[in-house]
């Protein structure tokens, strides 16, 4: 496997003495009790921690799937994208908060179908909108509105490809340590085909 790149930044902490780096990460310990390392790396660009979180946001509170059906999808597409910081995390947050069955969880983990259909459905159309970069064809498109879902929810699903992709990224460029409350959920993705190098 090709070397990939590892940035030099620092995770910055809660202490930092730039305030647009310190006052954000104060709130993540405020809100989580903990600053996790993937938050700690992304404000070294304070925008970008920014975006992030306000995508998220929204993708939680406005995007109109349930608390399970949103970790489906954002399991879905960290697993596309071989994130190992963002499946286990999800994996957590899928276990502790949204109360997600195990048994769903892991079959996204391990790249297998889930035994719901609806939910097979949602999996399904979110890896092919991350893998197709948002070109799903009338098949694809039309097997995830047959399940019940609507045109709105694809753009759900685009939102949060746009928030995964910031979080993944950020994580890959990193390399960021999963943080001992998620390492029950480790997770490490299966090996790729080599990325075509231009």
């Amino acid at each position: 496997m090709n070397a990939v790149y590892k940035t030099s930044l620092p995770l910055r902490t809660a202490t930092d003495p730039d305030p647009a780096v310190s006052a954000p990460l104060q709130a993540v310990r405020e809100a989580m009790g903990m600053v996790p390392n993937m938050y700690a790396a992304m404000v070294n660009l304070p925008a970008l921690l920014d975006a992030y979180s306000h995508g998220y946001q929204k993708f939680r509170a406005e995007a109109g799937f349930t608390p399970v059906e949103q970790e489906v999808v954002f399991l879905a597409i960290s697993r596309f994208n071989g994130c190992h910081y963002c499946v286990a995390a999800h994996s957590f947050v899928a276990d502790m908060m949204s109360k997600v069955p195990t048994e769903i969880t892991d079959a996204i983990r391990d790249g297998r179908p889930i035994a719901d259909a609806r939910l097979e459905a949602l999996r399904t159309f979110a890896h092919a909108m991350t893998e197709s970069r948002g070109n799903p064809t009338p098949a694809q498109a039309g097997a995830f509105l047959a399940a019940g879902y609507s045109e709105q929810h694809i753009l759900a699903i685009i939102l949060a490809i746009s928030v995964k992709v910031i979080s993944n990224y950020a994580n890959h460029i990193f390399h960021t340590e999963l943080d001992p409350g998620f390492a029950d959920r480790a997770w490490t993705p299966p090996r790729a085909a080599p990325v075509e190098r231009v």
